[in-house]
């Protein structure tokens, strides 16, 4: 069961660090008033990273709320049992699947919120994650504001619980990849270079769709599993690996039409309307943001993995052709700790181009 049952004892402590109590410790929560706040945010300066939890272990990280404006500026990492090198690095709100995280309004007119078994996004860009993070000795998590102008706040609530886990247990991973845009005739790279076994979790998908649309879902999702040459699975079209179908009802109404469920969507649609200017501003190119979770249909690996997503349209005839949209995506997974080094970041200039 991904979720403890409550109706069962259990042994151990409940954590929870925020800007209240930050050291996360029992009892170590705000002695203000009944109506008082004193330290309901924090503020990070320009180069500033701020530790968020720090705690020894045996545990597990079960949520994860963040709120405020978080920006891409904002680079969560997440380092397990004292390791180096992080097993998650990605943007904020990339990491929460929200890559465009200023387009607070799609083209209808409503915030895009995002409610999956693990990740929802709420209006105004409550981040929330029900990511089972386990550890085994220690688990530090910390945002860096790599911005060099700017001075952001930030709300945050991480719970968990202190508890035996299990010598076998595996750990939680999540890498950033981006395309701006993708190269023509290439495919976008969701994640290479994981080395060990484990199991694929999932991923959060933004499309940014440049030019001429050509139906941009003809893309196919290739997955490469302990030295294929050629994928072991091989879906059929982008919106067919994110659960949808026919340009998520683009080819038979005539309009994209968002979806949203436990493990799979294209919860959001925006851009592409310049007729009112109060959705719209200057984000006048479409764009969507998917996510599909690996939970009832599990990906195992034993010694490698690697994920890609085709950018191809099609032209009248069914003749296709390499796209360059923009792609920014995060892989989610787990594995046995390896320390080794995630692909390298964007700078943060690269990162905020988009």
């Amino acid at each position: 069961m991904y979720f403890h049952d409550p109706s069962l004892p259990r042994k151990g402590r409940t954590f929870a660090a925020s800007s209240e109590n930050p050291t996360a410790k029992k009892g170590g929560g705000s002695k203000g008033s009944d109506v008082e706040k004193l330290n309901p945010c924090t503020f990070l300066a320009p180069g500033e990273t701020l530790t968020l939890l720090d705690i020894d272990g045996p545990g597990t990280v079960r949520q994860m709320w963040m709120g405020g404006v978080p920006s891409w500026h904002f680079i969560l990492r997440i380092y397990w049992d004292g390791s180096e090198n992080p097993s998650v690095e990605a943007p904020l709100p990339s990491f929460f699947g929200y890559a465009y995280y200023d387009n607070v309004r799609d083209i209808n007119g409503n915030f895009p919120t995002l409610n999956s078994a693990l990740i929802s996004v709420a209006p105004c860009r409550g981040f929330s994650c029900y990511f089972k993070m386990p550890f085994k000795k220690h688990c530090k998590i910390t945002v860096e504001n790599r911005s060099k102008h700017d001075c952001r706040n930030l709300y945050y609530t991480i719970t968990g619980n202190l508890e035996e886990v299990p010598e076998e247990t595996l750990y939680f991973h999540a890498s950033y990849r981006q395309s701006l845009p993708v190269t023509a005739g290439k495919a976008h790279t969701i994640i290479d270079g994981i080395e060990g076994h484990g199991n694929f979790l999932g991923v959060t998908l933004a499309t940014g769709i440049n030019g001429n649309n050509g139906c941009w879902v003809e893309g196919e999702a290739k997955m490469y599993i302990d030295g294929d040459i050629y994928p072991s699975i091989n879906y059929t079209g982008t919106e067919d690996y994110f659960c949808g179908s026919y340009a998520y009802g683009y080819d038979m109404i005539g309009k994209y039409q968002p979806f949203s469920n436990l493990y799979a969507g294209c919860f959001a649609i925006m851009g592409g309307e310049i007729k009112d200017r109060s959705v719209s501003n200057y984000n006048v190119q479409p764009r969507f943001m998917s996510y599909r979770w690996h939970l009832p249909d599990p990906i195992h690996f034993e010694k490698d993995f690697k994920m890609t997503l085709l950018n191809m349209g099609i032209k009248p005839h069914d003749e296709t052709f390499g796209r360059r949209d923009d792609m920014i995506s995060v892989a989610y997974w787990y594995q046995n700790l390896t320390n080794k080094p995630l692909a390298p970041l964007p700078s943060d200039e690269e990162v905020s181009l988009f």
